[in-house]
Order: structure tokens, then C-alpha cells, then sequence
């Protein structure tokens, strides 16, 4: 199982220290992001220098950054702020591929599944076509992270379906979307919109996960806190098991007050479940 470090966890610290805490546990591959406001993260526009000095650390630490986060919503139901969200992600893809990304993580968008009319379907659509085409000028190419819509309340997380988790949407995103762009699959997520569904939509994206991260997420209240693969019931060794996908798994903890504590009980849990781990 070829194993990398997630991102999300590390967004209040400062990058270098993403590298450092890397390396401490022997990753080989580090996830970054750009955009967003966290500290954790390049600026959405980073300077000549910004960049230079990320693509610096890579070469410090021996770690490869292959995957980028970026931050987007291709559903939203205005026409001018969808096409401003598409310009600012052509430009993020294009900041990606200079930090040497080779995968960037897309969402596909936050608006509930059950309110996209067609129209903010045939923009979703052509959104992806886009990005997909620029990518493939620059030698990447697109995830789309399977997330619920979330919202706070009582310091829990409630997700709700979007077009990247309900069923009969993915059906439709694998089906008409361009065939080089695939699914960033998280099964946390897809356990915390959908508990019931203990497939976690493997059936329907199998074949087309290029990316992985690997959370989980417990019951407060009638919400959900994100933990550690291992810290709640979400089974993870029949998953990986039945998955076809055969790229680098990224272990994405995102509490932010704990990171270490939570990456080494996700490499412990790994362990117990009889995965043999390769840091590459």
C-alpha cells in the first residue's frame, strides 16, 4: 500500500513545518493546497518568490508534492460569480503545476444535490471541460473529492448530498465528465452524508479513483467530528482490499490540535489491519 501525507490536518502550522512533521514519519509524498486563507496554505496568487522557496522545500526534505488542493464550487447559481470562481481556479491549476503538482483536487461544489437545476449542470460540466483542457496542457490532471455540503452547528459537522456524493449525480459526473478526470475518493466523507451505505459508494467509482484520502468521522450529537481512521467504525480493511486503485493513499487527519498523535494512530491502525506500508 503506497502511503502519503494528507494536507488538512497541518493547515494552522506553517509549510515548512508540513515538511518537517513528513519527514519525521518518513512520507515521501506530502499533499499541498493553495488558496483558501490558511496559513497552511500558498496564497491563492503566491509571488515569483513564494513559489520559488515551496519548490525548495521539496528539494530540502527528499518530498514530492504531487497533489494539490484547491479550493472551488462549480455549482454556484449565479452565472458571473460561477465563471470569476472558474477564472480563479485556471489560474490555482496553473500556480499547482509550477509547484510541481501532477494531480489537483477539485469539489465539484457545496450546492445540495437536490437543487441543481440543469442549467448549473451544463456549467458544472463545461467548468470541468476547461480545467480539464488546461491540465492537460500543463501534465496534470483532476480528482474530484467526494464531499457533502457541511454545516457547522454545536460544534459538529451535518453533511448533506451534493452532486460528488448522491448516488445517481456521481452516476451522472462518471458519465459525462471528461474521461481523464477522476474521483478523489474519501470514504469518510461518503460515511458522514451517507451512514447507511456501507459500500461507501465503492460500486459507483470504481474504475475512476485516481486519488484517496483516508479519515474517518464519529457520531456527536446528531453531527460528525472528523478523527483518525481507527478512532470509529468506518472498516477500512475490506475497503482497501475490494479498491482497484493502485496510486499513493494519502492519511488526511484533520484535527488540527493533535496532528502527530493523529497521523500515528492512523499508521498504527493501518498496521493492525495487516496493510504492509510503502512510503513512497
Amino acid at each position: 500500500m503506497k502511503l502519503g501525507c494528507g494536507e488538512w490536518g497541518f493547515r494552522e502550522l506553517p509549510i515548512e513545518e508540513h515538511f518537517r512533521l513528513a519527514q519525521k514519519f518518513g512520507f515521501k509524498t506530502l499533499e499541498f493546497g493553495v488558496g483558501g486563507g490558511q496559513v497552511g496554505r500558498l496564497p491563492a496568487a503566491p509571488s515569483e518568490r513564494e513559489i520559488a522557496d515551496f519548490v525548495g522545500l521539496g528539494r530540502r526534505y527528499g518530498i514530492a508534492t504531487r497533489g494539490c488542493c484547491l479550493e472551488n464550487d462549480f455549482t454556484l447559481p449565479e452565472t458571473a460569480t460561477h465563471d470569476a470562481v472558474v477564472a480563479a481556479t485556471l489560474a490555482q491549476i496553473r500556480v499547482a503545476a509550477r509547484c510541481g503538482a501532477k494531480q489537483v483536487r477539485l469539489f465539484a461544489g457545496f450546492t445540495p444535490a437536490m437543487l441543481l437545476t440543469e442549467a448549473i449542470w451544463e456549467r458544472l460540466l463545461a467548468a470541468f471541460q476547461t480545467a480539464d483542457n488546461l491540465c492537460a496542457t500543463l501534465g496534470l490532471t483532476i480528482a474530484i473529492e467526494t464531499h457533502g455540503q457541511i454545516t457547522m452547528r454545536d460544534g459538529a459537522a451535518h453533511h448533506t448530498h451534493t452532486v460528488s456524493t448522491e448516488p445517481v449525480a456521481l452516476q451522472r459526473l462518471r458519465r459525462e465528465l471528461p474521461a481523464r478526470v477522476g474521483f478523489n475518493y474519501d470514504p469518510g466523507n461518503l460515511k458522514a452524508v451517507a451512514p447507511d451505505d456501507k459500500t461507501y459508494a465503492l460500486p459507483l467509482l470504481q474504475g475512476r479513483i485516481t486519488y484517496c484520502h483516508l479519515k474517518d468521522w464519529r457520531r456527536v450529537g446528531d453531527g460528525w467530528v472528523a478523527c483518525a481512521i481507527g478512532d470509529d467504525d468506518l472498516d477500512y480493511g475490506p475497503l482497501l482490499r475490494a479498491m482497484t486503485y493502485d496510486g499513493v493513499y494519502l492519511l488526511e487527519y484533520e484535527p488540527t490540535h493533535d496532528p502527530e498523535d493523529g497521523i500515528q494512530r492512523s499508521l498504527d491502525y493501518l498496521r493492525r489491519i495487516g496493510m504492509k506500508l510503502e512510503f513512497v
